[in-house]
């Protein structure tokens, strides 16, 4: 089986979707691995380290994807690229089926078969193919970094010959993955930080690495959705929300946003009233731009600031940590490659929950309901 791993060409991604390392595990299942030249080189891999590890190195892109059995990436393939993939052909890369209806389209009449790291199911088995939570985690600890590089004010609190420095206050929106890691790396710095979010359950994990949950009383079942996910919530409950932010968000010298629901526009959390009352000089980071923002005025891939107020929109913030991302990536992909395939084979069991959950395209189809119920509406 022919596995083409290309370089990434769109948006300036600098993840790559297999490392030396999984590239020697890809081989042990029995597959021949063909790497496009400087796939690997803006996650610091050369050629060599590919060549090393057993690949072969493949100078033309056309080549490479004309041939390819199976292809993995990090983002879909481009609608260019996709043209010269022969048909049966297997792609896994990142994709919002829901929102990236062109290439679900483009995929079905080509008659490939797309695997979304999106939508691999939240189960044990799929633990280690989760490749949303290894990235988001590093999005939560590296949006505090540069939060406090950016602050003009110290993390910790600080015993001074000159005076007693406060520490900064930094609130996060939602205690996923990255809310998590984004807390847990805020109390290292020494910030006095609060957590919100709309799943109650969530309070032990919060309050487990330091910080203070603040949460609106509603029902127990309010904004816990399948899979540990969030889901849309009460106009109540909003209302309720929005206050308990507000009075919240004024105090805060960073806030940040990790609010996403799969394959929905990111809840508006922040209106601009909200900015409007926090001081200048605090900032936001909102992890959440990818899908429109949890800030009314988050522009993707922009840093602006409003009324001295510092909003970052980036959104592709594991890519700022291109070697530990792609490591983490890769061993997602790799797994849930090498779960796919047999004696050297590509099995497509569709009885498989794993499988058939992480297909949106197959033979023609689109075999993910949500997003066939998307493009029929």
């Amino acid at each position: 089986m022919y596995l083409a791993i290309p370089k990434e060409n769109i948006n300036g991604e600098t993840r790559v979707a297999a490392t030396p390392g999984t590239v020697k595990d890809l081989i042990k299942s029995g597959m021949e691995v063909f790497v496009e030249s400087k796939a690997g080189q803006n996650s610091y891999f050369s050629d060599q380290e590919y060549k090393d590890a057993g690949a072969n190195i493949v100078d033309s892109e056309d080549e490479l994807l004309s041939q390819a059995d199976v292809i993995i990436k990090v983002l879909p393939p481009s609608n260019e690229q996709l043209l010269k993939i022969k048909p049966n052909a297997a792609i896994i890369s990142f994709c919002q089926t829901t929102r990236e209806l062109d290439t679900v389209k483009a995929m079905r009449d080509r008659s490939l078969t797309g695997f979304s790291m999106h939508l691999v199911p939240r189960t044990t088995l799929a633990q280690k193919m989760d490749a949303l939570s290894s990235q988001a985690n590093i999005a939560g600890y590296k949006s505090v970094l540069i939060a406090a590089s950016r602050l003009s004010v110290y993390m910790p609190l600080l015993m001074t010959a000159a005076g007693t420095i406060r520490p900064a206050k930094v609130l996060v929106l939602g205690a996923g993955v990255a809310g998590l890691q984004a807390i847990a790396t805020a109390k290292r710095l020494g910030a006095q930080v609060e957590a919100f979010d709309v799943r109650p359950v969530v309070k032990e994990q919060v309050e487990s690495l330091g910080a203070k949950f603040i949460q609106v009383e509603a029902g127990e079942d309010e904004g816990v959705g399948e899979g540990g996910y969030a889901k849309e919530t009460s106009d109540e409950y909003k209302r309720l929300q929005q206050q308990l932010i507000h009075d919240h968000i004024s105090k805060a010298d960073v806030v940040i946003t990790t609010a996403l629901i799969p394959g929905r526009p990111a809840p508006l959390l922040i209106p601009t009233s909200m900015v409007d009352a926090m001081k200048p000089g605090s900032i936001i980071m909102d992890l959440a731009s990818e899908n429109g923002g949890n800030c009314e005025l988050t522009k993707k891939d922009e840093t602006i600031t409003h009324n001295g107020v510092i909003i970052d929109g980036t959104s592709n913030i594991p890519g700022t940590m291109p070697v530990h991302a792609s490591e983490l990536y890769a061993k997602n992909v790799a797994a849930l490659l090498t779960y796919m395939v047999k004696e050297g084979e590509l099995n497509l069991d569709l009885e498989d929950e794993i499988i058939s959950e992480s297909m949106y395209t197959h033979n023609g189809e689109i075999t993910h309901k949500p997003t066939k119920e998307t493009l029929t509406a």
